[in-house]
């Protein structure tokens, strides 16, 4: 296979959809999506049961037509304008979210499975077990394997054709949590060996920012935002995008341009926000120091939940507020402490009426931008 990253700035993107639209009767599930995946580039679809990213990924592989829009795979147009290429010419691999494996094939036959009768086929059979590690297990049965490995299978099955992009759908979700990470990490690493491109459907923002080069994030059947993981974490564009990614606490500010006024005192600020604003709080972005040396307290500590890898402090600020932080393993800091609140860095703000926004179904998410 050819370097992924070379052939990108030569190539057309992998995977461009543009203004797809989808209806089923007079409901309208997928609302004017752009979507772009460039060459070897893994973009995560992320959001909320019922926002159309399964139906955009399935539009992608040719299994529901279009209503409105364009599906390019490595610059050929393969839906709309006037054509409707069917799922096998779309060069596309699919992993399902329940694997489909054919229980009375082996691993081998399963990854046949779909390849022309070529002089080749065997040794894409063999190429593509040896990427996901089960070279030696092509005479297994289904049944005989972890949920890991038939994970694995799936994957090889859809590396086998040598397609221009994978489309995995909830591929983690009938895992437990501890295998989930462990083949998240396996995953990532074969997708990378392979100079893969892969859109990854997902309601899970972990194995979005873990997993994904670029994430989309959708809501009511449009992309409201579309960033990588550190930028989306850290620079969500509303309200709701922030408290949906992540672990995130509001509290009310008045916004003094490139700083806010709030329960911690006057803090540096993002944006140049006047007025009325709700400031976001991630609990790592809070730090606690005992009370001791003449320090000034602002806050008593509640409750403590100790992970190993960190810890989770729940503390009471003297105006009555109650704050999540999240701390490193050491610190002897303890419930009934008394201690200094402070934020590291600058704080994102939003606008008062942002909060106002309804649940995840809406629609539109006030302060989003389309497209990819």
């Amino acid at each position: 296979m050819s370097d992924g990253k070379s052939d990108a700035a030569s190539s057309p993107p992998a995977l461009r959809c543009t203004g797809l639209v989808k209806r089923f009767g007079t409901t309208l599930v997928v609302d004017g999506v752009d979507l772009l995946a460039q060459r070897g580039e893994v973009v995560a679809l992320l959001g909320p049961s019922g926002c159309g990213k399964t139906t955009t990924l399935r539009l992608i592989a040719g299994f529901e037509d279009l209503d409105g829009g364009t599906v390019e795979i490595a610059g050929r147009i393969v839906a709309g304008a006037g054509r409707a290429d069917p799922p096998e010419k779309r060069r596309v691999g699919m992993v399902f979210q329940d694997y489909a494996l054919f229980p009375h094939l082996s691993v081998a036959k399963n990854v046949a499975f779909g390849l022309p009768r070529r002089s080749d086929r065997e040794d894409r059979v063999r190429a593509a077990l040896e990427v996901v590690g089960l070279a030696k297990l092509g005479e297994r049965m289904p049944h005989e394997l972890s949920g890991g490995q038939q994970q694995r299978v799936a994957l090889a099955r859809a590396l086998a054709p040598g397609p221009e992009v994978i489309l995995l759908d909830e591929p983690f979700s009938n895992l437990d949590a501890e295998l989930r990470a462990t083949v998240r990490t396996e995953v990532r690493q074969i997708l990378a060996d392979a100079h893969a491109t892969a859109v990854l459907v997902t309601h899970d923002q972990e194995e979005a920012l873990s997993l994904a080069d670029r994430i989309a994030v959708m809501w009511g059947g449009r992309i409201v935002q579309d960033a990588g993981p550190e930028e989306l974490y850290h620079r969500p564009v509303s309200r709701p995008v922030a408290a949906f990614v992540g672990d995130a606490q509001f509290i009310p500010g008045s916004g003094l341009g490139r700083r806010v006024a709030c329960d911690l005192g006057e803090l540096p600020a993002h944006g140049g926000a006047t007025g009325p604003v709700e400031v976001m709080l991630r609990p790592e972005s809070l730090r606690l120091a005992l009370g001791p040396d003449g320090e000034e307290t602002n806050a008593t500590v509640l409750t403590r939940e100790f992970y190993g890898h960190d810890q989770l402090m729940r503390v009471r600020l003297d105006t009555g507020r109650v704050l999540r932080a999240r701390l490193g393993t050491y610190g002897g800091i303890r419930p009934g402490d008394r201690v200094s609140v402070t934020v590291r860095g600058a704080v994102l703000t939003f606008p008062k009426q942002d909060q106002e926004v309804l649940g995840l179904n809406q629609t539109h998410v006030p302060g989003s931008s389309h497209g990819a």
